[in-house]
């Protein structure tokens, strides 16, 4: 899987952001037979731009975590197989990502490697918009965090 991370401010660039994003990535390429041309763009950001992203496409005027385009959007399952190249762009907002693990009591690493499969599996056409769309949606991000280590704290293996 080719992933590509870019940042909407260069002094956000950090090794530990490039190495949590692509063992998610690559762990969903794995559980999720993407394949080897399967191809996302993630930027990091701040609330600023993603909040103007989010009230550009989804007319929701707040900063948000994260936002996911799949380039196969309106496909009946959002994704073509393990021959399909590119899959999307994901936004994820640093601000958020430190907010949020301070609002969860858990690491900044984990909050962004949740982010990431929360953003993938948009991008495969998971959603949450039902209770049970949500419940397996959330399903499926637990067993990759916990796939990977990423356990909320006081959870165990």
């Amino acid at each position: 899987m080719n992933i590509n991370i870019n940042y909407e401010d260069p002094s956000f660039q950090h090794d530990e952001y490039e190495k949590v994003i692509d063992r998610v990535c690559e762990e969903a390429a794995l559980v999720y037979d993407l394949g080897p041309k399967a191809e996302i763009s993630i930027l990091l950001c701040h609330n600023d731009y993603i909040h103007t992203l989010n009230k550009q496409y989804r007319n929701i005027d707040r900063p948000t975590d994260v936002l996911s385009f799949a380039l196969n959007e309106g496909e009946e399952d959002g994704y073509d197989g393990p021959d399909t190249a590119l899959l999307g762009d994901i936004i994820i907002s640093l601000e958020k990502v430190q907010e949020q693990a301070d609002e969860y009591g858990h690491s900044f690493e984990r909050e962004l490697a949740y982010l990431t499969i929360h953003g993938m599996l948009h991008i495969l056409g998971y959603d949450h918009m039902e209770p049970d769309d949500k419940a397996e949606m959330r399903k499926e991000e637990e067993f990759i965090l916990q796939r990977l280590g990423y356990v909320r704290e006081g959870e165990e293996l």
